[in-house]
């Protein structure tokens, strides 16, 4: 075969994987079978594929196919099988795992004394991280696969979880970030009574153009700047020794928290929270007419133009309408001005702070599926594996904030004295 012709081996791998497919659904269509639960076409199917792969095995362990000759006076030989029940993501099934004589094969796939595969605790989690109780789980599993699951179980699945994330919230970290973006979103815990407590969230932008959640911390009963100050020395702890721009909202005293950490970083109030607190201030039959009319300040060429469009803001109908929109940019006016000397590059990721309201919106809608939580370690599990749903390390296609990073990394390069190019 020539070298143009080796490609076409993919295809063909995919072709006959289609075609399985297309076989097996053709037989749920013909039979009515579901796909999923007691009776259903991947229950059925799953063992079979188990089975398959747990022979193979046993052949790799002994060291000579079925029925082969070569294993004849070898000293181990195959010994039959048990059945043994196990949870999958296809449900409850049983398996026959194959024995050998000796009782030295250690299945793999299906270990001994495990009742449930990887998949199904996976399932769990990820049910889990949707914000859902144990009640709610179990009657879910229940309607998909047709098993009854223990809350025990379930607790043990996700207790799982907590050294995982004491290990995600302690890792190191790369020494510099383009762009670090800090926010705090709130949840009800239950502590006696429910109360209100804030989640400090950082979200990074490495030198690849990837955002990353750098942390979650539960705070008291207010987010204050003082926590803030103590969450920024733990990302200098572990290892972030300049950052070029740390956007946040106008919390008072936090620009302050952020240049004691890091001295050269230059801090920029979020584009969507000035946004966001103008419009809360407003009837929403007048949002369609306030969002052209911001924009022209955020989106203005220089510093007096936006300045400009404030003042000529203030003076107009919406401006004399709702005062406190014009008072809450002049209040901002300081930490906002520095987007306005960015280039276009710049500015694009900067305002792309949507990249830490993607994520505030997904923890949020799991906290609110919640209701509150009983702990704050309960909480901290929940979020996390929401942000580990959301976030893949590495991941370019599913993290990725600019669709030209590299015209923005050489722009961040070139406005931040080549801060960036020194690592």
């Amino acid at each position: 075969m020539t070298d143009h012709e080796t490609p076409a081996a993919e295809p063909v791998e995919d072709e006959l994987v289609d075609d399985v497919v297309d076989r097996l659904m053709d037989r749920a269509d013909a039979s009515g079978a579901a796909l999923l639960g007691e009776g259903g076409l991947l229950t059925e199917i799953t063992p079979a594929v188990l089975e398959r792969a747990l022979d193979a095995e046993l052949t790799e362990h002994l060291g000579y196919e079925k029925h082969d000759p070569a294993g004849r006076g070898s000293g181990n030989s195959r010994n039959g099988a048990s059945p043994k029940t196990v949870l999958t993501g296809a449900g409850a099934v049983t398996v026959a795992v194959p024995r050998d004589r000796n009782g030295a094969f250690e299945p793999k796939l299906v270990p001994k004394h495990a009742r449930r595969l990887a998949g199904f605790n996976e399932q769990i989690l990820s049910l889990y991280a949707r914000g859902m109780s144990v009640r709610d789980i179990r009657s879910d599993l229940a309607a998909m696969y047709g098993v009854e699951v223990s809350p025990d179980l379930i607790s043990k699945v996700t207790d799982a979880v907590a050294d995982e994330l004491a290990t995600w919230q302690s890792r190191p970290l790369d020494a510099i970030w383009p762009i670090i973006c800090i926010d705090a979103l709130w949840i009800k815990i239950r502590s006696g009574s429910v109360v209100s407590k804030p989640v400090y969230l950082a979200v990074g932008v490495d030198m690849d153009g990837r955002k990353d959640v750098l942390g979650l911390w539960v705070g008291d009963e207010g987010e204050g700047a003082t926590t803030w100050m103590t969450v920024l020395s733990e990302l200098r702890n572990r290892g972030v020794e300049d950052v070029c721009i740390v956007a946040c909202d106008g919390l008072k005293g936090l620009p302050d928290a952020v240049t004691a950490t890091w001295p050269k970083a230059t801090v920029q109030t979020c584009v969507i929270h000035l946004i966001r607190a103008s419009l809360r201030f407003a009837s929403k039959k007048d949002h369609a007419a306030l969002v052209p009319a911001l924009k022209a300040i955020y989106t203005a060429p220089t510093e007096q133009a936006a300045e400009q469009a404030l003042a000529d803001f203030a003076k107009g109908e919406l401006g004399q309408r709702y005062p406190a929109i014009v008072r809450t940019w002049r209040a901002a006016w300081s930490e906002f001005t520095p987007y306005l000397a960015f280039p276009p590059e710049i500015r694009k990721v900067v305002y792309s702070t949507n990249l830490i309201e993607s994520i505030n919106a997904r923890l949020r809608k799991t906290s609110r599926n919640r209701g509150h939580f009983p702990s704050e370690q309960a909480a901290l599990k929940v979020l996390y594996l929401a942000v580990r749903e959301l976030i893949t390390p590495k991941a370019r296609d599913l993290n990725h904030v600019a669709a030209h990073w590299k015209k923005a990394l050489n722009q961040f390069s070139l406005f931040f004295e080549d801060r960036l190019n020194d690592r």
